[in-house]
């Protein structure tokens, strides 16, 4: 017979195992949610230009013509949100396997630096991308390291009115462990923040929708929250802090990724 000793360890890894099923059930739960609700108002939007469209409510043949390029364009950008949340889901599932290798992290910060600073410049924001000391190696597949960090800089630029955004690295010597902290001037609430379906509310202004159609992209949250899943995938971890003060905002995002093997 076994002794209470085993059947305890049996039960407490039993009850390990029940959580960690419940929270990411949860989790699932979640990342659906709001995954059709980020599809729902921009498809909602382009709807809503066709509709108007077939109204005959455009001035002219070229202006229907504009409009109707418009949600071609506007659709395709869908398509690509869209392809985005899939391939992300496909990796959580472990159906999409990850391309692990040795990436130099300055090497990591150039691109991502290639790819924002003139976004930033155009909202008048500083990306302030600082390089590590030493050469910095990390353990992870190359395009979705590049693409999570790309979703945190892009949500803070567009929750960011003036300030900086900060990007620092340094290893955590006692767990091999490379931290990359991204400072931004935003409260981190407005991180947490789900777009309000009015937007897709009817209109009577063709003008109005197009220019909503126009405006398609992911928001914040769940920029923040595929970036989390991308993140966990390769062993590593995401924590935001929200240090604001009432009238200084500042959200610091922590990175932990899996440093290279020697």
């Amino acid at each position: 017979m076994r002794n209470i000793e085993d059947l305890q360890e049996e039960l407490e890894k039993t009850k390990l195992a029940y959580q960690m099923a419940r929270q990411m059930s949860q989790f699932k739960a979640t990342f659906l949610a709001k995954t059709s609700h980020e599809i729902r108002s921009p498809l909602s939007s382009l709807i809503g230009l066709h509709q108007l469209i077939l109204s005959d409510l455009c001035d002219s043949p070229q202006e229907q013509k504009e409009f109707i390029n418009q949600a071609y364009n506007s659709a395709l950008k869908l398509m690509k949100l869209i392809d985005e949340i899939i391939a992300v889901s496909k990796v959580e599932c472990g159906t999409n396997q990850l391309n692990y290798e040795s990436l130099s992290i300055a090497a990591i910060m150039a691109e991502v630096y290639n790819l924002t600073h003139l976004q930033a410049a155009n909202r008048n924001l500083k990306l302030n991308i600082i390089a590590p000391e030493t050469d910095l190696k990390v353990y992870a597949d190359h395009r979705s390291l590049v693409q999570l960090i790309l979703n945190l800089i892009d949500g803070g630029i567009n929750l960011m009115e003036e300030g900086q955004i900060k990007v620092t690295t340094f290893p955590i010597v006692e767990s091999q462990n490379i931290c990359v902290e991204i400072e931004l001037n935003c409260f981190g609430e407005s991180w947490q923040e789900t777009p309000s379906n009015n937007k897709s509310a009817p209109s009577n202004s063709l003008e109005e929708i197009a220019a909503i159609a126009q405006q398609i992209d992911l928001s914040p949250n769940m920029k923040l929250l595929l970036s989390q899943t991308l993140l966990e995938a390769m062993g590593g971890n995401l924590e935001l802090l929200d240090l604001s003060s009432q009238d200084k905002p500042l959200t610091r995002i922590i990175l932990t990724c899996k440093e290279a093997p020697q």
